[in-house]
């Protein structure tokens, strides 16, 4: 078969370098404006994480700066000692003593700085697992209409891809800028001390290498944004090739060639781009070696001019170079450490915008307790309204209903009518615009989330399927003891999949995990009805629970929560009308409203909407 031409097209930027644009066009005086910002913000995260640690690395890095220039003020006597006139040997001793000086800096230097490097190291997973639990600790307090907002999944998305996991990058950097800074200081104060004249040939020394550095960076940068879209494809391709979701079809119609070729065709095209950045920065940087030699030609020449003129003695002279040289590595740090934390500081700016958004929104604890809930006769919406997120309809529409305890109620309607939306409004994990959900007198929105979900379980038919084992499945970590876990298998028929399991209860439900185990569509949703039932709530919701399974089984499942429900009241959505002939009371909704109330044989005679979809089902089994 004749193989198919390419076809590469433009694809979505990544998240991951989301700012890229902006590195790109940025001048290294933007940077230098933001930099104490940025200093700021990390040095706050390090010290949330490690107060002790953060201290060492910051003051052991300045002790690192002020050894260095000790040495450098030491090295000045050593040199002097030298060159002065009398017997080799004489002089060798005079400079002894400054010898013993250099090398203490030199010791004490080396001593400090490992122990910055050992607090720095301590710091890094300190941080990553605060910055995590930070975010987790938000992203799963936050109210579930959050989700459904495409301005939230933005925001999480480039929190997550990339703003999370830059934190310590951010701090080593922070920390790398003012250990630099601290470098750079203590030469120029050498400088000073030994002759003000010297200020001048440090700065005509170090702007050509900080010239090239920033155009390098700009090169690098540019580069980058310009191979996002093949680098995001390279991703693509590779998460088809290597990753079990498309590993069948792959297969199946042989694409692993076409795939390859694909693959192939967009790493040239990005190797030759890279080749050519290699090409820039090495003419850049030769560009920079040059005038740094003229820098350097012209340092000397005005070093050898002080000498003439007996501004300095030679010793100084050595020394200042030595000086100058030093300086140039300290520039060499800080402009790679300033670049480095200039680009990641945008995506933990977006890490740290995200925490405040999420805090800001989430909602806020009502003052009653949970037990306010307890025993409750009737449950009422009065008035609801509730519209999503970017949606310019309401999915729900100014519903009123009722609810007596130990009562099984039904909603009914088409997809997208409302059914879910009010059930989760009933759960609390929606709060309704306008509108009320009242337990007896006790309305929902004033009591603590948390306390009032315990009173509540909710079997979805988008149910989770946990990477835990099989008991915790059920349990979801509240263990009620065996009776009631065993007892809760039965009534869902899961205790049938629990007991072909190889470990029972403790089989670990993860294929991708060792001695993991992977279960149907259908015995899922037995352990999420399993689930529901366990938690022994006052209310029942249950969302398509049996959407998954065959006739025999959702009869079975059913008829099991019917019998165990006793007094709980029972909320049961679905769109197999057969299940709910026994309901007490149905409500069937459209376009948000309800439009039907009543039991089966009323909403029959009515011969209403859910009479044509009764008996539209009816007639697939005649």
């Amino acid at each position: 078969m004749a193989e198919e031409s390419l076809e590469l097209g433009e694809i979505t930027i990544s998240d991951w370098y989301g700012h890229a644009d902006k590195m790109a066009e940025v001048r290294f005086r933007t940077i230098a404006r933001r930099l104490p910002s940025l200093v700021r913000q990390a040095m706050g995260v390090a010290w949330q994480a490690s107060p002790r640690d953060t201290l060492y690395a910051i003051i052991l890095n300045v002790l690192g700066g002020v050894f260095t220039a000790f040495g450098l003020l030491a090295t000045t006597g050593v040199l002097t000692a030298l060159f002065t006139t009398g017997p080799t040997i004489d002089r060798v001793v005079a400079a002894l003593p400054s010898l013993a000086l250099v090398a203490a800096a030199a010791a004490l230097r080396a001593t400090v700085q490992a122990g910055a490097g050992w607090a720095q190291s301590r710091l890094n997973p300190q941080i990553a697992r605060l910055t995590e639990e930070n975010l987790y600790g938000l992203t799963s307090r936050v109210t579930l209409v959050s989700f459904d907002d495409p301005d939230f999944h933005d925001a999480l998305e480039r929190a997550t891809s990339r703003g999370m996991y830059v934190a310590s990058t951010v701090v080593a950097s922070a920390i790398d800028v003012l250990t630099a800074a601290v470098g750079l200081t203590a030469v120029a104060g050498v400088l000073g001390v030994l002759h003000p004249a010297l200020l001048p040939l440090l700065v005509l020394a170090v702007v050509p290498d900080a010239w090239a550095a920033v155009r390098s960076a700009r090169m690098r940068y540019t580069t980058e944004y310009a191979l996002i879209p093949a680098r995001r494809r390279k991703w693509i391709i590779g998460k088809l090739l290597a990753e079990r979701e498309a590993a069948a079809e792959v297969r199946a119609f042989t694409m692993r060639g076409f795939l390859l070729r694909m693959y192939d065709a967009v790493a040239t095209a990005e190797q030759d781009v890279r080749l050519g950045l290699a090409r820039r920065q090495a003419i850049t940087r030769l560009i920079g070696e040059a005038l740094g030699g003229v820098g350097a030609a012209l340092v000397y020449i005005a070093l050898g001019v002080l000498l003439a003129v007996a501004a300095i003695p030679l010793a100084v002279a050595g020394t200042a170079v030595l000086a100058i040289k030093s300086a140039q590595t300290s520039l060499a740090n800080l402009m790679y450490a300033t670049n480095q934390l200039y680009e990641e500081g945008l995506y933990f700016t977006d890490f740290t915008g995200f925490l405040t958004f999420c805090s800001d929104e989430r909602r806020l604890p009502g003052a009653r307790p949970a037990a306010a809930l307890a025993g409750f006769g009737r449950i009422t919406a009065g008035n609801v309204t509730f519209t999503y997120p970017g949606s310019d309809t309401p999915a729900l529409c100014d519903v009123s209903l009722e609810i007596g305890r130990g009562e099984v109620i039904a909603f009914v309607g088409e997809n997208g009518s409302g059914k879910s939306t009010l059930a989760k409004i009933l759960a609390g994990l929606y709060a309704p615009d306008s509108g009320t959900v009242l337990w007896d007198d006790v309305d929902l929105a004033d009591v603590d989330p948390d306390a009032a979900r315990r009173r509540i379980a909710v079997i979805a038919q988008d149910h989770t399927r946990w990477p835990l084992t099989a008991r915790y499945n059920i349990t979801m970590g509240a263990d009620r003891g065996e009776a009631v876990l065993h007892a809760a298998a039965a009534v869902a028929g899961a205790d049938d999949v629990i007991a072909d399991l190889p470990h029972g209860y403790r089989t670990l439900l993860d294929r991708r995990f060792k001695d993991g185990h992977e279960l149907s569509g259908g015995q899922w949703q037995r352990i999420a009805v399993a689930r529901g039932v366990h938690r022994e709530a006052d209310l029942l919701i249950c969302d398509e629970p049996t959407a998954a399974l065959d006739a025999r089984a959702e009869h079975a499942a059913f008829e099991g929560i019917r019998h165990h429900a006793g007094d709980r009241t029972v909320l049961l959505i679905t769109h197999r009308l057969a299940s709910v002939r026994y309901a007490d009371r149905i409500y069937v909704l459209e376009h948000g409203k309800i439009i039907e109330q009543g039991s089966h044989s009323a909403l029959m005679a009515l011969d209403g909407l859910y009479a044509d979809l009764y008996t539209l089902q009816a007639a697939a089994y005649r």
